[in-house]
This record gives structure tokens, C-alpha cells and sequence, in this order.
């Protein structure tokens, strides 16, 4: 018999000299347990080196899914099956014998006493193998496995959605520091112009505004047009001139700018960064985004780990994900459990009423589990099936809150072309639709109506019945009232009798 073995240097094939030895499995280990004990055992036969790192990588990814690489075709070519070899080859995988049997007709064995016999070749193989030594063997295995670590990252689909993950992380970040540097520049500039937050709410303006003006009293004479609306520009020219607030020097508005500075670039790379979301959901999850929205969908694929976890959830599960310990809090309590998590925040949820928002939450996260499904497993770029599983949701919340279904029409202006269906008695003039066959029953009308007679006929006639049955029970205590009657006076006389004989 004969077995190939796969070593990070290349393709080797040895020869068993004791066959039998497969049959008793845990007699191997003992084989196995000296280099000379393993000479007697098994032989090389042939080697074949890679000749570069390259070779190596695409040798070992066919060899994990169960492929034939080109270089180990060649090599059993060479040294199986150009012979006249009536002997078994013994494989590590039972899906790669598979495809040697169909490639080359090569009858190939793979059982536990092959697989115990794989473990001890592994353990002597720097031994048997003398085209390499041990340093260049172990060299080998490491860059081998770097190589590919880093081909599997490179071309696995699964870290695709890697970037949204990250990307929605930072995006959080930067909200909290955004609002932490926001918060406290107005509560440091409301020192000098308290009145300023009110008149300008806004972040990002407040900070502009206060860069260019530096302290309340050069506010009269510039134009903010470029960053305030006109009224609100002369309301806080206004509330410049009367503000009540403290007078600062030159080193306070000095770091109060850089701050200002601050708080203007990391707005400035949140815009960029959502934009960049933005264009990667509709690249990786076009449909998840028409549902909920870029934002959501990316927070659900963060949630769940990546896009291919997400698809594996049920619907029931992508609606409550997100609200975890609520959900085990009311178990425990043996409360009701939540009927939404980080899909509440979708628009289609948001625009249900109160009582509705449960509802609208369930079939939501329906429609969205099969979205996700085509995002993962598709093979489409662009959204196919959430456009017209939004509309559906849409009509469903119109049903719910009583109003008017939108036309057909209206509601798919990008519906998707559907071909022609052609019936193949259209197509021959012989095979048309005969009326002659059809058969007519009677109108359901006359049948409601022959039934409502036959009911109101078993009506009277159980009223009739009833009525005789009572009158004979009437007439029979009449007739026992009188037979009481008459033994009681015929008892009398006789005691009447009685006494006057005495």
C-alpha cells in the first residue's frame, strides 16, 4: 500500500511494508515511537519540493476543500498511475480520495488505522524526509501558514463587512466625544456670552461662530451669513451688545479656539466617515438598507458579528436583538418579554403609532431576515427584494391604522419588469378553451335560501312536538290528581262504617 502525505516542503509518497498494521490501530503508536521502529515500517518512495511559497499556498487551500492541485496531479501521474500499480493509496481526506478515484482511477483507502498512520508519519517525518532538514522544514511550516493565514483574509467574503463593524464603532465614539467637547465648550464660552447657547443650539455652528467672531464685542461688526441663518444673526448681534456675561483675556479665547478647533474637525470626519457607511452598506447590504436604513443595518451587523452571522438568525431573533438583558430580565420575572430592540429605531417603526409599533416591529424584522439573506447568499449588487418588501410593510402599516392601500401604481415606481408568461394553448389555435366542457352548479343564493326554509320548517316542528308533549304531561297529573281524590273519600266512608257498628 501506498501514502501520500502533504509536508509544508512538498508532496511525499511512501511505501507500507507491513499492511496488516492498519488493521490493529493502536499498535501504530508503538511503530512510530523511534525513527527506526518507523524505518521498518515505511519507506520513502518519491518527493516532490515546491518550488516557492506560491505553490505552497494553492497546494494547501485545494487540499483543505478537497481539491486535486495541479502539482499533485502531476506528481501521482509521475509515480501511481503511469505504473501498472494494483496497490491502494492511503489519503488523509476522504473527499480528496474521492476526487483522485474520479481524476485518476487511483483506488484510494481512508479509515482510523490511516489516520493513526497520518499522526505518525507528522511526528517522524523530519526523519524520513531528507530533501529538507528539520530548520528549513520548520521554516517552511511558518511562512506557510502566514501565507496562508493571510490569502484566506485577503479573499474570504465573511471580513468584507469587517469595515462596517469598525466603522459604526468609531462612528459612536466620535458622537460621544463630539457631544463631550460640544458640551463643554458652550458651558466654557457661556462664561463670556451666556446667551449665545440659546440663540445658536446647534454644535457644529457654535463652534464656527465662535471662531470667527473670538469675544462678544467684535460680533457687531461681522457678517455670519456664511454660517447662521440672517434672523439669527441679528438676534445674537442683538444679545451681544446687552449679554451679561464675564469679561475673559487673551489666553482664555486663545484655548477656547483650539477647542473650537477641535470640536470643527471631528465633525468635519464624522460627515466623512457617514459617507463612507453610507456607500459600504449599499455595496454589501443594498437591501438591509432600503428596509431600515443604513444606520440600523449597520448597527444589526455589528451586533451580530458580521453580515453571514446575521442571515443565520431567525426573524424573531433580529427583532429582539439588541434588547438582550430585557429580554432575560422578564424571563426571569416572568414579565412580557420586549417586542423590539435596535430595529426601533427605524423609520418604519418610528412613523407607527404607540399600540402599532409591536406589529409593524414583527413584520419588519420579517421582511428584513430575508433582506439579509439576499445580502449574504445573493448574488445581486443592487436591492431586488427590499424594495417590494418595504411596500408591503408600508401597506401593512396604512391596514393597521385604517387608512386607504396605495394603487399598485403608485406604490412600485421601480418595480421590477417580470416576463411574459405564454400559455401553450395560446401558441396552437387547435388547443383553444372549449365552454362545452364546463360544468355549472346551482347558484349559492337558491341554496342559502332552500336552507334557511328547511331550518325554520325543523323550527315550528320542534315547537309543535314541544307543545304536544307538554299538554299529554298535563293531562296525565290531571288523571293522577283524580285517582288520589278517590281513594281518599272511599277510606273515609269505611271508617264511618267502622265506627258505627262499634
Amino acid at each position: 500500500m501506498l501514502v501520500l502525505f502533504e509536508t509544508p516542503a512538498g508532496h511525499a509518497l511512501f511505501q507500507l511494508l507491513d499492511a496488516g498494521k492498519l488493521k490493529k490501530p493502536d499498535s501504530l503508536r508503538e511503530s512510530f515511537s523511534s525513527p527506526d521502529k518507523t524505518r521498518k515500517l515505511v519507506k520513502l518512495k518519491a518527493f516532490k519540493k515546491f518550488e516557492d511559497t506560491a505553490e505552497a499556498v494553492q497546494s494547501a487551500t485545494a487540499l483543505v476543500e478537497g481539491k486535486l492541485s495541479a502539482t499533485m496531479k502531476k506528481f501521482l501521474k509521475k509515480n501511481v498511475a503511469g505504473q501498472d500499480l494494483k496497490e491502494s493509496l492511503a489519503v488523509c481526506d476522504a473527499k480528496l480520495g474521492a476526487t483522485i478515484k474520479e481524476k485518476l482511477n487511483i483506488a484510494c483507502v481512508h479509515d482510523e488505522g490511516v489516520m493513526e498512520l497520518m499522526r505518525g508519519l507528522r511526528a517522524q517525518v523530519e526523519e524520513l524526509v531528507t530533501a529538507a532538514t528539520p530548520a528549513e522544514m520548520r521554516s517552511m511550516a511558518i511562512g506557510l501558514a502566514h501565507s496562508l493565514s493571510r490569502y484566506k483574509l485577503k479573499f474570504s467574503p465573511d471580513k468584507v463587512d469587517t469595515m462596517i463593524v469598525q466603522a459604526i464603532g468609531l462612528l459612536d465614539d466620535l458622537d460621544k466625544e463630539l457631544n463631550t467637547y460640544a458640551m463643554r465648550l458652550k458651558e466654557w464660552y457661556g462664561w463670556h456670552f451666556p446667551e449665545m447657547g440659546k440663540i445658536v443650539p446647534d454644535n457644529l455652528m457654535y463652534a464656527k461662530t465662535i471662531q470667527k467672531m473670538g469675544v462678544r464685542t467684535k460680533c457687531k461688526g461681522l457678517d455670519l451669513s456664511d454660517i447662521l441663518a440672517e434672523e439669527v444673526e441679528a438676534e445674537l448681534k442683538d444679545a451681544a451688545e446687552i449679554s451679561m456675561g464675564t469679561e475673559v483675556s487673551e489666553e482664555d479665547v486663545a484655548n477656547i479656539l483650539m477647542l473650537c478647533e477641535q470640536v470643527v474637525s471631528l465633525s468635519e470626519y464624522r460627515a466623512q466617515l457617514w459617507d463612507y457607511l453610507k456607500n459600504r452598506m449599499n455595496a454589501i447590504a443594498p437591501n438591509l438598507s432600503v428596509m431600515v436604513g443604513e444606520l440600523v443595518g449597520a448597527r444589526l451587523i455589528a451586533h451580530a458579528g458580521s453580515l453571514m452571522n446575521l442571515a443565520k438568525q431567525p426573524a424573531s431573533t433580529v427583532q429582539i436583538l439588541g434588547a438582550e438583558k430585557a429580554l432575560f430580565r422578564a424571563l426571569k420575572a416572568k414579565h412580557d418579554t420586549p417586542k423590539y430592540g435596535l430595529i426601533y429605531h427605524a423609520s418604519l417603526v418610528g412613523q407607527a403609532q404607540p399600540k402599532n409599533k409591536g406589529k409593524i416591529s414583527r413584520v419588519l424584522a420579517a421582511k428584513c431576515a430575508l433582506s439579509i439573506r439576499v445580502d449574504a447568499l445573493g448574488e445581486s449588487s443592487t436591492a431586488t427584494i427590499g424594495i417590494d418588501s418595504r411596500l408591503k410593510v408600508e401597506d401593512r402599516l396604512r391596514q393597521l391604522e385604517g387608512r386607504a392601500p396605495v394603487e399598485a401604481a403608485d406604490a412600485a415606481p421601480a418595480a421590477r419588469p417580470q416576463p411574459a408568461v405564454v400559455m401553450a394553448a395560446d401558441t396552437d389555435k387547435g388547443r383553444g378553451y372549449s365552454v362545452a366542457a364546463d360544468s355549472t352548479l346551482a347558484p349559492s343564493g337558491k341554496k342559502k335560501k332552500g336552507a334557511k326554509d328547511e331550518a325554520d320548517d325543523d323550527a315550528a316542528a320542534a315547537k309543535k312536538a314541544k307543545k304536544a308533549k307538554k299538554a299529554a304531561k298535563e293531562g296525565e297529573g290531571e288523571k293522577k290528581r283524580k285517582r288520589d281524590g278517590e281513594g281518599g273519600s272511599g277510606g273515609k266512608d269505611g271508617e264511618k262504617k267502622k265506627k258505627k257498628k262499634d
